[in-house]
């Protein structure tokens, strides 16, 4: 089943895939995606992001693939819904997405082992984590200027039932900024297993239902500006769109 959230008519309802893609409410009334404002599909506990998790991502930006997890945390502040618009700096000259794979726990889970790992996963859903180079410091800890900005990382639309995904480390991915494709890959290619970060989050700290591992992007980004359209797609999971817009313009629409 594909789970979702959306806010309308002044309340927080939680709703589900129709066959057509129409989102279903609980009374069983059906609305057109573009019809609703989306949430994202959970709300989050502890985010959990990798860095350079896809050899051919670390390449691209003349790193060598980690030998341990480069990982680092986000506030739920970062998060928005699909259909949703993320602000671009205007003092930023350079912004890219990055197409992940967002793995969300279903239960509780402290030295879980990799062979049991799948056991605490409640589904799967896209994310797109915006980085701001200009802003970073440190390419094996990105800092709260480049991964922790408000809307900056949008989810959704679908949380996909665990059940439902034949295999997590074989799906294709891709991002299009104005219909045109510019990334391409495959969660094979991660650096981290989905079941080793499981094992090795679990072992540092105890997870819980509603974390998220945000698993990393492979090669293919471009920067982005105010304006573009920017799709982030995951083969059964689900097709996530995001505007970019100016700060200001971000401004007004939230006073």
């Amino acid at each position: 089943m594909k789970r979702g959230r959306i806010f309308i008519n002044g309340a927080v309802h939680q709703v589900h895939a129709d066959q057509d893609g129409s989102v279903v409410l609980a009374d069983g009334t059906k609305l057109a995606q573009d019809k609703v404002q989306w949430l994202p599909p959970i709300e989050p506990g502890t985010i959990f992001a990798l860095g350079l998790n896809y050899a051919d991502h670390a390449r691209e930006l003349a790193f060598k693939a980690p030998e341990q997890p480069l990982v680092f945390l986000k506030g739920p502040n970062a998060l928005v819904g699909h259909n949703a618009f993320t602000p671009r700096p205007a003092s930023a000259d350079y912004m890219h997405y990055e197409c992940e794979l967002a793995v969300v726990i279903g239960k509780t889970a402290k030295n879980v082992k990799q062979e049991d790992a799948y056991d605490y996963i409640a589904g799967y859903t896209v994310a797109n984590d915006y980085a701001i180079r200009d802003y970073l410091e440190n390419y094996y800890r990105p800092n709260l200027r480049v991964k922790n900005r408000d809307a900056c990382t949008p989810l959704g639309p679908w949380l996909v039932d665990a059940a439902d995904i034949a295999d997590p480390m074989d799906l294709r991915l891709s991002t299009s900024v104005n219909g045109k494709i510019t990334q391409q890959g495959t969660t094979s290619d991660m650096v981290f297993s989905i079941p080793w970060l499981v094992e090795y989050l679990s072992a540092i700290m105890t997870l819980s239902p509603g974390d998220i591992i945000l698993t990393g992007t492979p090669e293919g980004l471009v920067n982005v500006v105010a304006g573009d359209v920017i799709v982030t797609e995951i083969e059964n999971v689900g097709r996530l769109v995001n505007t970019l817009i100016d700060d200001q313009d971000y401004l007004n629409r939230n006073i």
